[in-house]
C-alpha cells in the first residue's frame, strides 16, 4: 500500500485529494491545523519542523508520495502568513521528507500552485528572491513591508513553480518525480472568503474562466491523482494548468 502525505487535508482541494488517493488504495497521512492525522501550523518554522517529524514517525521513515495542498489567499491575517504557508510550508516539507521519499516505491511529489503565478513581475520581487534563497526571515519581512496580500499570494505561487523546476533536476536522479498543478478559481472555502472580501470580492467575482465557471475540488484532485500514479511515470518538473483556460486567456502568445 502506497503511503502519501497530504498537507491541507482537512478542506478544499486537500480534502478532495485525500479522498481520491484513499479510494485508489493509498494510506494518507493528513496534515492540517485541525481535523488531521498530524495537527500543525505550517506558517511557523516550529510548526513545519513538528509536521515533518510527525509525518516521518507516522510513515516509519518510508514515504511513497507527498502532495502539498496547504495554502492561504489574500484574505489571510498577514502577507507573511501567506508566504509562510504557501511557500515555506511547502519547501520545508519537501526538503524534510526527501529522505523518506527516496526510500519509497516510485515516489512522486505534487505541489499546488496557481494560475496567479503567471502575473507579470513576480520574478522581480525581492520577496520572491528571498523565498527561493531559503531566507524565511527576509521573505516574511519583505512580504509584510509590501502590504500587498495579492502580490504575496501570486509571488508565493510563482516561487512554488520555480522551486519545483529547480528541484526536479536534483530529485530526478534519486527517482523522485515532482510536478505542479496550477488551478484557476476553485470552489473552496478559500474562494468563498475571497469573494466575500470587501477589497477583492468584486474583482474575483468578475474574473471568470473562458469555460464560464469555476472548478470543483475534485477536478483538481483528478489531475493530482494522475500525477501521483504510474500513468505519469515520465512527467517530471512540469507545471500543469487546470484553470479552465485562464492562463490561455491572459497569455495567449505563451505556451
Amino acid at each position: 500500500m502506497a503511503v502519501t502525505v497530504v498537507t491541507g487535508s482537512a478542506s478544499g482541494i486537500g480534502a478532495a485529494v485525500r479522498a481520491q488517493l484513499e479510494r485508489a488504495g493509498h494510506r494518507v497521512i493528513g496534515i492540517d491545523r485541525q481535523n488531521a492525522d498530524v495537527v500543525a501550523d505550517l506558517s511557523t518554522a516550529g510548526g513545519r519542523k513538528a509536521a515533518v517529524e510527525a509525518a516521518i514517525a507516522a510513515c516509519g521513515g518510508v514515504l511513497d508520495g507527498l502532495v502539498c495542498c496547504a495554502g492561504l489567499g489574500p484574505t489571510a491575517p498577514s502577507s507573511s502568513v501567506i508566504v509562510g504557508v504557501n511557500y515555506f510550508g511547502m519547501a520545508d516539507l519537501v526538503d524534510g521528507l526527501e529522505g523518506a521519499l527516496a526510500r519509497g516505491q516510485k515516489p512522486a511529489v505534487t505541489l499546488i500552485g496557481s494560475v496567479a503565478s503567471v502575473h507579470p513581475g513576480m520574478d522581480k520581487l525581492p520577496m520572491v528572491s528571498a523565498m527561493l534563497a531559503g531566507d524565511d526571515q527576509a521573505a516574511l519581512a519583505q512580504a509584510d513591508a509590501m502590504a500587498m496580500p495579492q502580490a504575496a499570494y501570486a509571488g508565493s505561487k510563482y516561487a512554488v513553480a520555480v522551486f519545483a523546476r529547480r528541484k526536479a533536476v536534483a530529485l530526478g536522479p534519486k527517482g523522485i518525480r515532482i510536478n505542479v498543478v496550477a488551478p484557476g478559481a476553485v470552489e473552496t472555502p478559500l474562494l468563498d472568503a475571497s469573494r466575500a472580501d470587501a477589497r477583492y470580492g468584486e474583482a474575483i467575482r468578475k474574473f471568470v474562466a473562458p469555460v464560464g465557471r469555476n472548478s470543483a475540488p475534485d477536478e483538481i484532485a483528478n489531475v493530482v491523482l494522475f500525477l501521483q500514479s504510474e500513468q505519469a511515470s515520465f512527467v517530471h518538473g512540469t507545471v500543469i494548468f487546470v484553470d479552465g483556460g485562464m492562463d490561455a486567456m491572459s497569455r495567449s502568445d505563451r505556451f
